[in-house]
């Protein structure tokens, strides 16, 4: 990985665009989608999102209300980029130890600056039941509820989330197991495709309209498979494959416009625009262009600390609160001070997510099987 303290700041930043997934739209909704769930838990969780919204209720509502369809992002960007790793194993005999060790190489991969992340927001969130009583705050945290985080099944035993984003990497790995079980286990992607198109329109038109599936991959396979048939659609070497993907992926395009003549979901509608862009755009890579290296730089960079940004903002969240309640700022109830302490949050997540990428995350990726 980058080391952004090389000899010189160009071949820093030179090396993290090199480093990067080197495909600017993936990169670019990888920053956007990160940014925009930041922006989304600081209008919805304590003091500061209220005052917050007194000043900006337009955009603070806004955020709160559609902030969160950054999820639907991550999740179609997420197929599209697990079968892009899983698809070099298409031609290889299956292997029960082979795909153990891909699953399991997954949770390795999750696992290091996650842990880091939920022992920040216990220490912050501790902090801060001395002084803020907000439910966002929660509980004190049991052994066995962090031991839950630690294996991915806190949904599923039904415990409360140490952090806004545990859920969500719990989720990714049920979608990525089940994804490398299919994979895997199928010579004929064709078989493939189909499996996951109809697990896709299941969860679009039923499993994602409930809340009791929320803790299963299958409330959210739908827009994880359509990043899964988008890649398959352009990238597999296999034209047959190519062709059907894409045959499908217009289908379940139909079938969402369909449904929406009884109920629109504006979410599914954006995951399908997404996989759509993977689809024709995906595979391209950064332009060469001397004017824009900078912009293009910067986004290299954020996008390798994306993941790291996503576990690491919900602490800050906690501890911007704490100060703003315990040293009675609070009481002037002033919107500019509430957006400027939001702006402080989204760039001290930037910082944070930077040491958090730099001594845990990029260390880490050597462990594997």
């Amino acid at each position: 990985m980058a080391n952004i303290l090389g000899d010189s700041k160009a071949n820093s930043k030179a090396q993290d665009l090199k480093q990067s997934s080197s495909f600017l739209l993936i990169d670019f909704l990888k920053v956007f989608a990160a940014v925009l769930i930041i922006l989304h838990h600081l209008s919805s969780y304590g003091q500061i999102a209220q005052d917050a919204h007194r000043v900006l209720p337009i955009i603070m509502t806004w955020l709160f209300e559609y902030g969160r369809y950054a999820v639907q992002i991550f999740l179609v960007m997420a197929g599209y980029l697990a079968v892009q790793s899983l698809s070099r194993y298409a031609n290889i005999k299956f292997s029960a130890h082979r795909l153990l060790k891909v699953i399991l190489n997954r949770y390795l991969r999750l696992f290091a600056p996650y842990t880091a992340a939920l022992i920040l927001t216990i220490a912050c969130a501790y902090i801060a039941r001395f002084w803020v009583n907000d439910e966002f705050v929660g509980e004190s945290e049991t052994l066995s509820q962090f031991l839950a985080h630690l294996f991915f099944i806190q949904g599923i035993l039904g415990l409360d989330s140490i952090s806004a984003g545990a859920w969500y990497i719990a989720i990714d790995w049920q979608l990525y197991s089940v994804l490398a079980i299919l994979l895997i286990s199928f010579p004929r992607y064709q078989a493939v495709i189909w499996v996951i198109s109809l697990a896709a329109v299941s969860s679009l038109l039923f499993f994602n309209r409930s809340g009791l599936y929320e803790a299963y991959f299958i409330y959210f396979i739908g827009s994880y498979g359509l990043g899964v048939l988008a890649y398959l659609a352009k990238c597999f070497d296999n034209q047959n494959v190519n062709r059907l993907a894409k045959m499908v992926l217009l289908l379940i395009g139909l079938i969402i416009t369909i449904s929406s003549f009884q109920q629109i979901w504006l979410r599914n509608f954006l995951a399908w625009f997404v996989a759509i862009a993977l689809l024709y755009w995906g595979d391209k890579p950064y332009p060469a262009k001397e004017g824009s290296q900078s912009v293009l730089n910067a986004i290299a960079w954020g996008s390798q600390r994306s993941y790291c940004a996503f576990l690491i903002h919900f602490t800050l969240i906690l501890l911007a609160n704490t100060l703003y309640i315990a040293t009675g700022l609070y009481a002037h109830e002033s919107g500019a001070l509430a957006i400027t302490l939001i702006l402080g949050v989204v760039g001290c997540s930037t910082i944070a997510a930077n040491y958090l990428y730099r001594w845990i995350e990029a260390p880490a990726l050597r462990l594997k099987l």
